[in-house]
């Protein structure tokens, strides 16, 4: 992977240094650009490297300390204009499996793109759904990872965008694999498993558009002069999932009477919404998943041991959780965070649950440089876990958006 980015971006530059009709800029933050016949044709490359000192401790135990790289981004970008398609594909070389995007996208009508490849599905919940070098805090929340894996999946996806007076509309609709990225595994034998995932989302923005991009990040850099709002719900229903979260596979496997593999349904609800205005920023999230076709499945091959109600949520994430997030960054660069996550279970009897009753509450400051292509960033965050320890964890991130 390193040797084809390498690759890439000589060939990108080459092509730039023999054309003398083309043009090459970068500008910090949106990496460097390539632009072909004049301006039709255009490649974008950039990245973001995130560099992080962490403390972590739990109620028993000894406290860790380490240096490590959170993330490591690497993205190229490319565009036809006349054509009206569109490339995308990012990289994370600080994961084992560094693909987390690849997909073409297509636009009929100003209004209407369609997207087919492996990327964040517009029908998750919201924070889950914006790209990691664009959340206010070090890393996602308490329910984004409880009820997704990555938030990335394969399959095709459809977004919208209509006027309705000074209302905007933003429809979304997917059908993916449900076994997250990668789907189709590394080997002939780690394939894809159950069925398909559909998805739909509706967005509404009762007070119009924010800046451009605002809606994408949960900092107002641009400093929105009047309220913005974008309020939506969404839902997914996965048909057979072998994952906790219904985005991964092979985690686990049921089996029908007859001994042959089974799973599942997973399907979950989501409703959020995103404010901002003159620097403040303003999250709510709600999820709620739960299971279904239930019946006919089994612990194990032998047809013995039927699944209970209850012990599905040994294998399903499993219940409902509220986050709920503030923050303001000032006209200096410098920015305030605070949220609150709360997650309860569905079987809340069940000790084997993987979802467990948690609250947690988080603070951040940090100082932008720059217009946020700098970050320096103190984080806190404190985990309150029934049955479990509670944990607390601290960091210093530096974030560098190329």
């Amino acid at each position: 992977m390193k040797r084809v980015t390498i690759i890439t971006m000589t060939l990108l530059l080459a092509a730039a240094a023999r054309a003398q009709e083309n043009a090459i800029a970068y500008q910090p933050g949106n990496g460097v650009e390539l632009r072909l016949d004049e301006g039709n044709y255009a490649f974008r490359v950039g990245g973001m490297l995130q560099p992080a000192l962490v403390y972590s401790a739990a109620t028993t135990g000894e406290a860790e300390k380490r240096f490590t790289v959170k993330r490591g981004l690497f993205s190229l970008r490319g565009e036809a204009r006349r054509e009206r398609v569109e490339f995308f594909m990012q990289v994370d070389f600080a994961r084992n499996s560094p693909l987390l995007d690849a997909y073409l996208s297509y636009r009929p009508r100003p209004f209407i793109a369609l997207h087919a490849g492996q990327r964040q599905s517009p029908t998750n919940n919201r924070e889950i759904n914006l790209q990691e070098s664009m959340i206010a805090m070090a890393d996602y929340s308490l329910l984004s990872t409880m009820f997704s894996a990555t938030g990335r999946e394969f399959g095709l996806f459809v977004e919208g965008e209509f006027n309705a007076g000074p209302i905007v509309l933003f429809p979304a609709l997917s059908a993916t694999s449900g076994d997250g990225i990668n789907a189709f595994g590394t080997t002939s034998t780690d394939v894809d498993l159950g069925g398909v995932k559909l998805g739909v989302r509706l967005d509404i923005a009762p007070f119009g558009r924010f800046a451009p991009g605002n809606d994408r990040s949960t900092v107002d850099l641009a400093r929105e002069p009047a309220p913005r709002l974008r309020a939506g719900v969404a839902g997914n229903y996965n048909r057979g999932a072998s994952h906790a979260t219904g985005d991964g596979h092979g985690a686990f496997t049921l089996h029908d009477a007859d001994g042959k593999p089974a799973y599942p349904d997973y399907r979950r609800l989501h409703v959020d919404l995103l404010f901002k205005f003159r620097g403040f920023t303003l999250l709510g999230e709600y999820t709620v998943a739960t299971a279904t076709a239930l019946d006919g499945l089994y612990t194990a091959a032998g047809g013995s041991s039927k699944l209970l109600p209850g012990q599905v949520s040994h294998y399903l994430a499993l219940g409902e959780a509220f986050h709920l997030q503030a923050g303001y960054i000032f006209k200096s660069g410098w920015e305030i965070d605070a949220r609150h996550v709360r997650a309860r279970p569905e079987f809340a009897r069940e000790t084997a649950s993987i979802f467990r009753r948690v609250d947690a509450y988080e603070a951040a400051i940090a100082r932008h440089v720059a217009n946020g292509r700098l970050k320096i960033q103190l984080d806190v965050e404190r985990e309150i876990r029934e049955r479990e320890d509670n944990v607390t964890r601290a960091g210093m991130i530096l974030q560098i958006t190329f």
